[in-house]
């Protein structure tokens, strides 16, 4: 896996209530919101940015409706006060937002994105993200998706969309990692960074050592 910038920003897609009704059908990935808590808390100890995205329904009868439970966050995934949370009516998190301005102006340049579904708003989220140039990292154990039809009619499981979604991003628009391996590169970054500024501090910031 590639070296991650100690100020990528964590990036939580759509983690909501909606995703529990039934209608969706059988899941991939039962663990997905355990990485993603887990993520999260990493995030947070290292001081590093963590970025919500909730979905909006614009139809009467959609699972994401404001002001309704499917739009709540699920347990363990809800922002932080500080916390950026940006509200989409699209599939991607950069359509209709003001998240791509407020990434330049903090200067990240990085993410690291997590949620729900993987072939839809993880994936679309993902391909914009690789296009307007962020380095981006997807974590196919933080990501989970349904049971869906394919064109032809053919039913196909939830765990061979999520790997072909996955397959189609990887090394395209991002480096496809697991939750496991980001969180030590997020530790390695920190660390770096930290040895950085030591070093600068005995140094004085100029290159040589202070009397």
């Amino acid at each position: 896996m590639s070296d991650l910038d100690r100020h990528a920003a964590l990036l939580v897609v759509d983690m909501q209530e909606g995703f529990r009704d039934p209608s969706w059908g059988p899941r991939n990935n039962p663990d997905a919101e355990l990485r993603i808590a887990l993520l999260l808390q990493a995030w947070r100890d290292a001081g590093a940015p963590v970025i919500h995205v909730h979905h909006h329904s614009s139809s009467p009868t959609g699972c994401f409706r404001p002001g309704t439970p499917g739009c709540e966050p699920l347990a363990g995934t809800a922002p932080r006060t500080g916390e950026a949370l940006y509200h989409k009516r699209a599939n991607s998190a950069f359509i209709g937002t003001g998240l791509e301005a407020d990434l330049r102006r903090q200067g990240i340049g990085s993410l690291v994105v997590v949620g729900l579904t993987t072939n839809h708003c993880i994936s679309t989220t993902v391909r914009m993200a690789g296009n307007l140039g962020f380095a981006t990292h997807v974590v196919a154990d933080a990501t989970a998706t349904f049971d869906r039809a394919g064109a032809s009619g053919r039913m196909r499981r939830a765990e061979d969309v999520h790997d072909a979604a996955l397959g189609d991003l990887q090394g395209e628009f991002a480096e496809v990692v697991d939750s496991a391996g980001i969180a030590r590169a997020l530790a390695a970054a920190v660390a770096s960074a930290a040895a950085s500024a030591a070093a600068s501090a005995v140094t004085g910031g100029g290159g040589r050592r202070r009397r």
